[in-house]
């Protein structure tokens, strides 16, 4: 623990950074917008299908601008790409604050996906990945924290608000707490750790001692065999959180005996986070990222096979300690894999999927519920996909240190 007390002290202000962009994540993310689920549907008369609906479409067109946007961290500083992203933030909550007609959520939505759950994240760990090398893992690790007091505090913070204040105020409040923070993280970055203007010299390079591009790396059999393992966390753990208020009346809790469990996730996350970010700097990806998704595997039979309390809380303890590796273990895999000079093009990409995958996951199961395919049967479904992508995983990493070079 002292070294990463003395690590985080000795680089406070760029890992800061990181934990500000990731908490601000948090007003675009699904756990926080689902908040206002009930209110908004009930404002502008929508069934369940039309909310859902909006969600993913804004979720899809978030995902593919994300491919060309995520470019912009190749060619510009952070300190000047937060205040354009927060600023789209701010201006999509002050919007939802005010909206008046139902056509409207499809680009709030939109902004809000786009601008929190998409670009804050990826400015967060392409700059923890750009700026830090021999301390990736930690350096991740710690940005990832700031999500996790997001996911933490924000529902609680929300849920009073609610009471005090109309829905609408609260997105306008959001707002503010956005435009407040801004200048905050521009304050921070008064000096860059690694100037942009130093980045292509300072790049580190990935597999066969090269920069690889994007086009490269969307070519290679190693991102094809990575590709289930990238697409199912934001699926499917974004499903399972969609429908929890379905999943609690299967198997006959309250709903409220279900959110208790919410702080024991996160505790465990943020625990997982930390040892996932040292083990990564001392181990290296290859030996950590096959197997860091069997602790999901087993978390979602747990939730499978749940009959009380007992069941699920195990469930999210397992998927606590999964989620401080796959926010942690991914992105270091980019970096080291295939090199830091067309790092933000590359992370664009994969983001991409992840956004792609928390759109498809909803709508999915979704619809198999209509078709009478049971929350526990695709859940279990849900285990044995994770329990594949390992093996996929264990393949891949098996044969890729024997890369001669390229393609």
């Amino acid at each position: 623990m002292a070294p990463m007390i003395t690590f985080i002290r000795e680089n406070a202000p760029w890992l800061a950074v990181g934990g500000l962009l990731t908490f601000g994540s948090s007003f675009g993310q699904t756990f926080f917008i689902a908040l206002f689920a009930a209110d908004i549907q009930g404002a502008f008369g929508l069934s369940h299908g039309d909310w859902g609906g909006i969600y993913t479409i804004a979720t899809l067109g978030s995902a593919a601008v994300m491919i060309w946007a995520g470019k912009a961290t190749d060619v510009f500083r952070v300190r000047a790409m937060v205040p354009v992203v927060w600023g789209v933030l701010a201006g999509a909550c002050i919007w939802m604050g005010v909206a008046g007609q139902a056509w409207m959520l499809l680009p709030i939505m939109f902004l809000l996906r786009f601008a929190g759950q998409g670009m804050s994240t990826h400015i967060a760990v392409v700059a923890m990945s750009r700026w830090f090398v021999a301390s990736r893992g930690k350096a991740l690790s710690v940005a990832r924290i700031g999500y996790s007091v997001g996911e933490a505090v924000l529902p609680l913070l929300i849920v009073w608000a609610l009471v005090v204040f109309q829905w609408q105020t609260v997105w306008l409040i959001v707002a503010a707490s956005v435009i407040v923070l801004t200048p905050l993280v521009v304050g921070l970055l008064g000096q860059e750790r690694t100037p942009q203007t130093l980045a292509k010299e300072s790049a580190s390079v990935g597999m066969a001692g090269r920069h690889w591009t994007r086009n490269q790396v969307a070519r290679h059999w190693l991102f094809w065999m990575m590709l289930p393992a990238l697409i199912g966390p934001p699926c499917f753990i974004t499903a399972f959180f969609f429908h929890q208020v379905h999943y609690t009346g299967v198997v006959g809790l309250e709903h409220i005996q279900f959110v208790q469990f919410f702080p024991v996730y996160t505790g465990v996350a943020v625990i997982s986070v930390l040892w996932f970010g040292a083990a990564l700097d001392r181990y290296g990806t290859a030996r950590l990222l096959p197997i860091h998704q069997i602790p999901l595997a087993l978390a979602f039979f747990a939730f499978a096979f749940a009959d009380g309390p007992l069941g699920i809380g195990v469930g999210f303890v397992l998927l606590g300690m999964t989620a401080g590796a796959t926010n942690t273990l991914p992105n270091a895999f980019w970096a080291e894999y295939f090199g830091t000079q067309h790092l933000g093009a590359i992370k664009s990409m994969a983001m991409a999927i992840m956004v792609f995958g928390s759109a498809l996951g909803p709508g999915l199961t979704g619809i198999l519920l209509d078709w009478g395919i049971e929350i526990s049967a695709q859940l279990w479904a849900m285990g044995l996909f994770f329990a594949l992508t390992t093996v996929a995983m264990v393949v891949g990493f098996a044969r890729a240190p024997r890369l001669p070079s390229a393609l």
